[in-house]
This record gives structure tokens, sequence and C-alpha cells, in this order.
């Protein structure tokens, strides 16, 4: 039995060699949008909302007192609500007299073959597509923008020649479950989708963050529209794939610590509701994928713990190596230093919502989102 210990921990240590030297370079979360200069391109913004009253106001006034020099119009599609969000969003606009900005459409039911999110997104779309604009910004009605964001997205779209420039935005990290969770969520993203490969024209790799995308018209037309990914839960990094493998192949994926998202997770609970939302999805619904995502989590995150209990160095050198990769994202929270040696226990977390999600999944209750299953 020791024997075999040894053998899987030296598994394990050279998969975390090879992930910080040989990944992407995904643990320094180092890609960040720079500040941008002043454009004049037109901007069409489309945002899907469903039941999102109470974040709204925020919400709008952060997009609508953009330091944006360019022609900015805004469609928001009401998919459905039943708390006034449509009357909040036009409240808004009017307060800040930036009525004629703002348009807002009443979805329509939702088809067989779409989910509710790409629906709206498809329906807004298609009204901005009168404007003739140079640029979407497709975003969600939970996410406060920064002042200069939009500036800085076209700017670096335009000087860059990106067709999708995308940003992972800050989630919010407050409570206690949200500061041992949620850095790790993106640091799991991050190393399934590293930034520097997905931003590398050259590697077919391709990620996006859906919470703020902004696509070029032309290349979104190319691919036919959201119609095309229009059954994808994973729909960014679906958006970003179709993008990539049809045209320049130039996109870019990065992280912002000032434009923001106001979704509260304030409980285990909802951050296992949403992580295993799409957990199983990402293994492509496959029971072997399944098994071997449980024993490849066990032997990169839970084995060093194991073995250092028994008194190997090597095990504890592999779980140095491991809390020193997840330090960045840690700091770039402000979590205190010693949530990454919390990493360990974070993984069986996430791999008990992975199983979760599967087994929803297999009950026909997977991909529930706001009072609709998938």
């Amino acid at each position: 039995m020791s024997e075999i210990i040894l053998g899987l921990s030296i598994v394990s240590l050279s998969i975390w060699i090879y992930l910080l030297m040989f990944r992407g370079q995904f643990w320094q979360m180092d890609q960040r949008l720079p500040e941008g200069t002043s454009q004049t391109a037109s901007v069409c913004v489309v945002i899907p909302a469903r039941n999102e009253a109470d974040l709204l106001p925020i919400v709008l006034r952060s997009l609508l007192t953009q330091s944006y020099s360019g022609s900015l119009n805004i469609i928001l599609v009401d998919d459905h609500s039943t708390d006034g969000t449509a009357q909040v969003a036009k409240q808004t606009a009017e307060m800040l007299g930036k009525s004629e900005q703002l348009q807002i459409l009443s979805a329509q039911p939702l088809p067989a073959g779409w989910t509710g999110k790409l629906w709206a997104l498809e329906q807004g779309i298609q009204k901005g597509m009168e404007l003739e604009p140079d640029y979407f910004l497709l975003t969600d009605a939970d996410i406060e923008h920064d002042s200069d964001n939009l500036r800085d997205l076209v700017s670096h779209a335009i000087e860059n020649d990106r067709e999708l420039v995308s940003l992972m935005v800050r989630l919010r990290c407050v409570s206690f479950w949200e500061k041992l969770l949620i850095p790790a969520f993106v640091f799991f993203f991050a190393k399934l989708y590293p930034f520097w490969w997905a931003n590398d024209p050259s590697r077919s790799l391709a990620a996006a963050a859906g919470g703020c995308s902004l696509i070029q018209r032309e290349a979104l037309t190319r691919i036919g529209g959201v119609a095309a990914i229009r059954q994808a839960l994973i729909d960014d990094c679906a958006l970003a794939d179709a993008i990539k493998s049809t045209g320049s192949r130039r996109i870019w994926l990065g992280l912002t610590p000032t434009t923001i998202s106001l979704r509260p997770y304030d409980s285990l609970d909802t951050i296992w509701n949403m992580v295993s939302r799409t957990a199983y999805t990402q293994l492509n619904y496959s029971p072997l994928l399944l098994i071997g995502a449980v024993f490849g989590m066990f032997i990169v995150y839970l084995l060093p713990v194991v073995g250092i209990l028994t008194g190997s160095l090597m095990s504890l050198f592999t779980y140095l190596l491991m809390s020193l990769s997840y330090f960045p994202i840690v700091q770039f929270y402000r979590c205190p230093f010693w949530y990454a040696f919390c990493l360990p226990a974070i993984a069986f977390l996430y791999l008990l919502m992975t199983i979760d999600s599967a087994i929803k999944h297999w009950r026909g209750q997977g991909g529930a989102w706001k009072g609709r299953t998938y």
C-alpha cells in the first residue's frame, strides 16, 4: 500500500509541476484589461433581465453614465419578469435623463431548443441590428460597470484587432462562503481555460466570460448570431469557440477588479446550486469523464494531504506548490492569505458539487435557473 501511495504522490507532484510551468501560466492571473484611449465606435448593449428589479438601478446607472465618447444604446430584454423589472429600468433611465438611450423589449415565449438567456439575447441583438452598431456589448443584469469600462473594452478591441473582448468580472466576495469558494471558482475556470492560451490566435482553445463580452457585429453575423449556440448552457465559452474557429481567431479574455458582479452568494447552498447547474455539462454528461474527474481531483488536490498525514516530505512540497499557485487569486480577491492553504478542502466541496450535478442530470433536474430547467 505504501508503494502505491508513493507512486501516486509522484504523479501528484508531477501534475503540479506541469500546471505551474506549462499550463499557460493560468495561476498568475495577470491578464488584465489595460487603460484605453478615447474611441468613437458605436456600441449597442444588450441586457437579458429576468426578475432583476433589485439590482437594475445600479447596473443601468453604471452603463448610462459611462465616460465613453462614442454612440451608446442599450436594449434591455425583460424575460417574463414578475417583479416590475421593466418599470424599474424605465424609471432609472428617466431619473438620469437618458430615456432616449434605453429600449425595453418584452421577451417572446421561449421556443423549444433555446435557453432562456440566449433567447432573450437573440431578441435584443435582432433589435440592435437595426442600429447597425460596430459592436455589441452582451452583459448580465447583475454587473456594475466601471465608468471607463466600455472605453477600455472598445479601445482594446480596435487597437489589438480583437473580434471578441470579454472580462471575468470581479465576483462578489463578502460572506465567509464567498471568500472560501468564489476565488476557487475563477481559479478552476482559468485552469480549464488558461487565459493566455485563449488569447493566443495560434491556439484553438477559446473562452469568454458571458457577464461582460464585447463582440464585433460582423463577427456575430458571421457565426449566425447566438442562434448558433442556442442550446448551450456554458454559452460564453461556446460563443468564443464559434468566433475563434470561424474567423481571425483573435479573441481576448482577462480579469478586472473594477467591473463587478452584484449577485450575492451568501450561503453554501447558493454557490452549490450555481456550480452544480453546469458542472456536469463541462464533462459532456459523460459518466466516464465523471469517474476520471473524481479520480483526478483526488490525485491532484486530496492525495497531498493524505501523504502529509503519513509523514511524506514529497507530499508536503506538493501541498506548498498547490498553495503557491492559489495565492494570486486569493490576493486578487483580497482574502486573508491563509485561504490559499484551504484549497484541498475547497476542491473536495467542488468535487461534491460536480457529483451532485451529475445526479441532478440523471434525475432530469439539471440546468435549473430562475424557474426553468434545461
